[in-house]
C-alpha cells in the first residue's frame, strides 16, 4: 500500500445515436397550445390550489420580475409553494394532474399514423417535446404514456428521497430551447452529454435540419422556428382551430420565421396532415437523390 487512497469515478454513458441508412425526419413540438389546447397548469392544478388562472400567472410573473428570476423558475417555485397543505408535491401527483391535459383534434392518433407513413416512404420519423412546460405532467398525458415521443425536453423538478419535488432539475426557456435542435441534429440526446458542443461533418449528421420539423404557436418558439427555418427545415405555426385567430402565425410567416401555418388539428386528411406528409415525400426525394450525388462525386474522386 501506498498510502494513497484512490477515489472510483463513475464514467458516464450517454444516449447516442448514428446516422442511419435510411433518412431520419424529426417533428419537433412545442406543447401548450400546440397540442393542448391550454396551459397544462391551468388544466386542473390551478384550480386545486384555489387560483384562478389568470391570478395565478401574474403571481409568478411579478415574483420573476421583483427577483430578477427566470420566469419557469418562478412558476416552478409558485406550484411547490401553494401545494403546500393541500397536497404533496410529487412525480406522482404531477402525472395525474398531466393526465388530466386535453389534447387538440387528431392528437391522440397522430403519432403513429405520421410515423407509419414516413415508413411507406423510405422515412424514419421521429417524434421530440421541446417545451418550456413541465415534463412530470407532460409524462402523465395519454400521448406519453403510448410511448409517442423519442424524448421529452421539458422544465423539471429533482425529488428528495422521498420523492417530493424539492428544487427544480431542469428549467427550459424560449432561448435554451435550441440546444435540444442541435442534439437531435447530433444523436447528441442526453440533456448533459457535452459531445453537443462537438464538430461533426455535415455528412456524419444523424438529422440535418433540413429533415426537421418544428411546430409551435407564438413568440416563445421564434429562436426554434427560425434556427429550422433558416437551416432549411420546415418550421410549422399552428393557431387555435376554434377561435380561427390567425394573428400571430401571420406575424411569424411576414417575418421569415416559418415557412408553413395551419390550425392545430391533427386529424387525418387535415391541413396540417397535408404539409407533414408533403414533408416526408420531400425528404424521401431529397435523401434519394443525395445518395446518388455523393456516389458519383465517389466515382468521380477515383478516377
Amino acid at each position: 500500500m501506498n498510502g494513497k487512497t484512490t477515489t472510483a469515478v463513475k464514467i458516464m454513458e450517454y444516449e447516442r445515436r448514428k446516422k442511419e441508412s435510411k433518412p431520419v425526419l424529426a417533428i419537433c413540438y412545442d406543447f401548450d397550445k400546440t397540442l393542448s389546447p391550454d396551459d397544462m397548469q391551468a388544466q386542473g392544478y390551478v384550480q386545486s390550489v384555489g387560483y384562478d388562472v389568470k391570478k395565478f400567472w401574474d403571481e409568478a410573473n411579478a415574483l420573476a420580475a421583483e427577483n430578477d428570476m427566470d420566469g419557469n423558475l418562478a412558476y416552478m417555485y409558485k406550484m411547490m409553494r401553494e401545494s403546500e397543505g393541500r397536497f404533496v408535491f410529487n412525480r406522482r401527483s404531477l402525472e395525474e394532474y398531466g393526465a388530466k391535459v386535453k389534447l387538440f383534434a387528431g392528437v391522440a392518433g397522430w403519432f403513429e399514423r405520421i410515423k407509419r407513413y414516413g415508413a411507406e416512404h423510405g422515412v424514419t420519423v421521429e417524434h421530440y417535446v421541446i417545451s418550456s412546460g413541465l415534463k412530470e405532467m407532460i409524462e402523465g398525458t395519454e400521448i406519453a404514456r403510448s410511448g409517442a415521443f423519442e424524448k421529452i425536453y421539458a422544465s423539471s423538478f429533482y425529488f428528495n428521497d422521498r420523492g417530493v419535488a424539492v428544487w427544480p432539475a431542469q428549467t427550459i426557456n424560449y432561448t435554451n430551447k435550441t440546444q435540444f435542435l442541435f442534439r437531435i441534429e447530433k444523436g447528441v440526446l442526453d440533456i448533459n452529454d457535452p459531445a453537443v458542443n462537438d464538430y461533426f461533418p455535415p455528412e456524419e449528421l444523424r438529422v440535418p435540419f433540413r429533415n426537421m420539423v418544428y411546430l409551435g404557436d407564438s413568440d416563445t418558439d421564434v429562436p426554434c422556428m427560425k434556427l429550422v427555418h433558416s437551416n432549411g427545415g420546415h418550421a410549422i405555426g399552428v393557431y387555435h382551430p376554434e377561435t380561427g385567430d390567425k394573428a400571430k402565425v401571420l406575424r411569424l410567416m411576414r417575418d421569415n420565421r416559418i415557412r408553413y401555418f395551419a390550425p392545430a388539428d391533427y386529424s387525418e386528411g387535415g391541413e396540417l396532415d397535408y404539409i407533414v406528409k408533403n414533408i416526408i415525400k420531400k425528404t424521401a426525394a431529397y435523401e434519394e437523390l443525395e445518395r446518388v450525388r455523393t456516389a458519383k462525386k465517389a466515382e468521380s474522386e477515383r478516377g
